[in-house]
């Protein structure tokens, strides 16, 4: 059921928020797309059945602003939907707690989102903080802040992407079994790679595939026509023959979504990663990435700045895509977080931006969030339930589609009615923990 209630505190702590939607091409197309179910019962609108709807914003960026409704005042109930969750935390910065202000500023150092993904995203890397002071300066239609973008993706659903470059021994196996990426490349660029050796420089790995990489990103539209066309041929004569494995059925789905697009030969370079539900996948600064399909719960450091170069119509910055790039090798950490209580698993990211809680409460069970050093927003994804603010004397109904900010020192108990799955996010735990021995 959707509460009316209004959520009265002693210290103006806890608020709903009416969060925002983004209808990219890529999204789940109506109700089958969480972010719909999620936005329609926070908004109070109606799904439309021919819409995507890609990804559920809760935070601070401008791009996708949340807004109270109900906050209180004083120990009174106001209305206040046209209340932007920013300008409140900017006018009411203890809500944020003095460590995160000191080192952040009077605003939310992360942003909460859902995502419904039916298509592939770009191939797109984010910059690190000094990069993305340089590209918001120079472009800043294109690069719309000047933060960094590290990030996490924890799995609703069964969840597919790219993420990294392969080892160097998939690499040389790439290179000897997919004619096609020698065609890209060049014999030059793929010599050099067959000759590395992982006992060699880390700086000499990096340049040759630095070199290879940026060769395959540079190739004009009529190479890489004619080699996609050959590659499509190649695979569906030897489908007759052999199955195909993982990776090649990755490709050819990726050229039906992207016909003639770098992105399908890109897709031979980097890693196939598969979450299960409840399995996080995390990604710093300047490493390359695509979500693939799926659902699931993301954080990220509050920016939309995306440095794309294949598996899209958006604008290609191809040159600073390859020359920002990491180009670290290996297959990437899978997060299965750490059980913090029967009901809570915590999932820490090495950013200092954020961690994410998901708490499965069953029926008629409580649970206790603690009061944390900063603020937090809660997700209430599935189910209804009560919770109660230590300092207030009034207990309110949560249930599925509401959205809270949390305010620093603020402990949060939930009773569960019908079973309900919450995901938190908040700063990094281990950011405090540094923060109090002085580092």
């Amino acid at each position: 059921m959707e509460s009316e209630a209004v959520l009265r505190t002693k210290q103006s702590n806890v608020f709903r928020l009416k969060c925002s939607v983004q209808n990219y091409d890529w999204g789940i197309r109506g109700p089958d797309s969480a972010v719909a179910r999620l936005f329609a019962l926070n908004s109070g609108s109606i799904v439309d059945s021919d819409k995507p709807y890609a990804e559920f914003w809760m935070g601070t960026h401008d791009s996708g602003p949340s807004f109270l409704i109900g906050a209180a005042e004083n120990g009174g109930a106001v209305e206040s939907d046209s209340t932007s969750l920013k300008s409140w935390v900017s006018e009411n910065p203890n809500s944020l707690g003095e460590k995160v202000v000191e080192k952040w500023g009077s605003d939310l150092p992360f942003l909460f989102k859902v995502l419904s993904v039916a298509k592939a995203l770009s191939i797109q890397a984010h910059p690190d903080k000094e990069l993305a002071k340089i590209l918001h300066k120079l472009q800043p239609k294109a690069y719309r802040d000047a933060n960094h973008k590290p990030e996490m993706a924890l799995a609703i659903t069964e969840f597919e992407a790219l993420c990294g470059f392969i080892s160097l021994e998939e690499l040389k196996d790439v290179l000897r079994s997919v004619p096609e990426t020698v065609e890209m490349i060049g014999h030059e660029d793929t010599n050099r790679v067959l000759l590395l050796d992982d006992e060699d420089e880390e700086e000499d790995l990096k340049s040759v595939l630095r070199s290879a990489f940026t060769q395959l990103m540079s190739a004009t539209k009529s190479m890489i026509s004619g080699t996609i066309s050959d590659l499509k041929r190649r695979l569906h004569s030897e489908s007759e023959v052999r199955q195909l494995t993982a990776k090649e059925l990755l490709v050819l789905r990726l050229e039906k979504q992207y016909p003639d697009d770098v992105g399908v030969i890109a897709a031979f370079f980097l890693n196939y990663v598969k979450l299960n539900p409840g399995e996080a996948l995390y990604l710093g600064a300047n490493e390359p990435h695509a979500y693939i399909s799926g659902e699931c719960i993301e954080c990220m450091a509050t920016s939309d700045n995306v440095v794309r170069a294949g598996l899209t119509p958006k604008f290609r910055d191809v040159q600073t895509l390859c020359a920002m790039l990491t180009y670290k090798l290996g297959f990437p950490e899978i997060l299965q977080g750490v059980p913090v209580n029967p009901y809570i698993t915590k999932y820490i990211p090495p950013f200092d931006e954020f961690e994410v809680d998901c708490c499965v409460l069953p029926e008629g069970a409580s649970v206790l969030f603690p009061a944390s050093p900063g603020p937090s927003i809660c997700l209430v994804a599935r189910g209804e339930g009560m919770m109660l603010p230590l300092e207030s004397l009034e207990s309110d109904v949560i249930s599925e589609g509401d959205v809270l900010f949390v305010a620093a020192k603020t402990e949060i108990s939930i009773t569960s009615e019908v079973e309900l799955l919450i995901f938190r996010t908040g700063v990094n735990s281990r950011f405090f923990d540094a923060f109090m021995n002085g580092k």
